[in-house]
């Protein structure tokens, strides 16, 4: 085992589809106890990304790490490691819930004596031990994702790779499912009683850095105020990382040059501001308007502007300079170039 800190070590990694790049240069190290939040448009290389770290693609360079084991020349003992939740559901609809569960347990190389206290354990962590003998297939969107979630983390990994975990699923089951994340990280799920942690082919678990230690998340996520929530996120781009860091780092990005507009009617307001000169970008943000100035320029708006709403008969309730929102910051960052 390696010494590192890092859960997840990955350093310049690319792959290539044909004459696209997917990845381009991809470099993530993630801690055990955090959440690292991969945000981007369609396309922009998060699913690839988190298939070359747990082994389903291979790189064509770079090199990536998972619990100080490589996996190109380690696979199995890196994916021993791994918990993996893919975009679609992909478990067996017409079984049960613990028989799912159960498969998936076996499948890792737990004995029949652990499995069973185990899953129960699992199922009851994510809220679905009373539905064990429901089919799969009756379960709704959101259970579906956390059985999904139970059966990544049935064999105790140190690292879970999560793919847009909830896409689709009701605003009460995305709370629930981060609720479910945040008791993982802040400390490993307990043992059950004369268990030991041990994986399939022997392979110990790492000891996580620190007291209580915790598992490594990698989240790719649409949701700007699921990111909000990661102690880090990248901001990905044509197979890129363009930003890191922590949230309130990212935002800082757009210090002192982000207004908010309300008044009516909205489509007038927006009109009138996308013309002002010193004015980048106009977007709706529910019943309100984000203005994002040109450098130093948020006091000359909010001194000229009113006049300019007033002169073409729309009514003005509120402009002022507002702390910019991660979305503010992924959307200036998707019209960014870059070499």
């Amino acid at each position: 085992m390696s010494d590192s800190d890092y859960f997840i070590d990955a350093i310049n990694l690319v792959r290539y589809f044909g004459e696209t790049s997917a990845v381009d240069g991809v470099s993530i190290q993630i801690k055990p106890g955090e959440i690292y939040g991969l945000v981007g448009s369609d396309g922009a290389g998060k699913t690839t990304t988190i298939r070359l770290l747990c082994g389903a693609l291979k790189v064509d360079s770079g090199n990536a790490v998972i619990c100080g084991y490589d996996v190109i020349t380690q696979t199995e003992n890196a994916r021993s490691q791994l918990g993996y939740l893919s975009q679609r559901f992909s478990l067996y609809e017409d079984l049960t819930v613990l028989e799912n569960i159960r498969f998936f347990a076996e499948v890792r190389g737990m004995k029949p004596n652990e499995w069973l206290p185990r899953c129960m354990e699992i199922l009851e962590f994510v809220g679905l031990a009373n539905f064990k003998d429901r089919r799969t297939g009756q379960l709704s969107g959101g259970m579906k994702q956390k059985l999904g979630l139970a059966s990544a983390l049935v064999t105790r990994p140190s690292v879970l790779l999560l793919d847009e975990p909830t896409t689709g699923v009701d605003p009460v089951t995305r709370q629930d499912f981060w609720q479910l994340l945040i008791k993982l990280v802040s400390a490993p799920l307990h043992l059950p009683p004369n268990s030991t942690q041990s994986y399939l082919g022997g392979v110990s678990r790492p000891k996580a850095v620190g007291e209580g230690g915790g598992v490594a998340v990698l989240i790719s996520t649409p949701y700007m105020d699921e990111a909000a929530r990661c102690n880090r996120v990248g901001f990905m781009r044509h197979g890129k990382i363009i930003a890191e860091g922590t949230p309130s780092e990212l935002r800082t990005m757009l210090k002192d040059r982000i207004l908010e507009l309300s008044g009516a009617p909205i489509k007038q307001l927006r009109h009138i501001a996308q013309k002002d000169e010193d004015v980048e970008d106009v977007r709706a943000f529910g019943d309100r308007l984000h203005l994002r100035v040109r450098g130093d320029k948020a006091q000359v708006v909010i001194d000229r502007l009113p006049s300019e709403i007033r002169s073409e008969g729309a009514e003005l309730n509120r402009l002022r300079s507002i702390p910019a929102q991660l979305e503010d910051v992924f959307i200036y960052l998707s019209e960014q170039s870059y070499e």
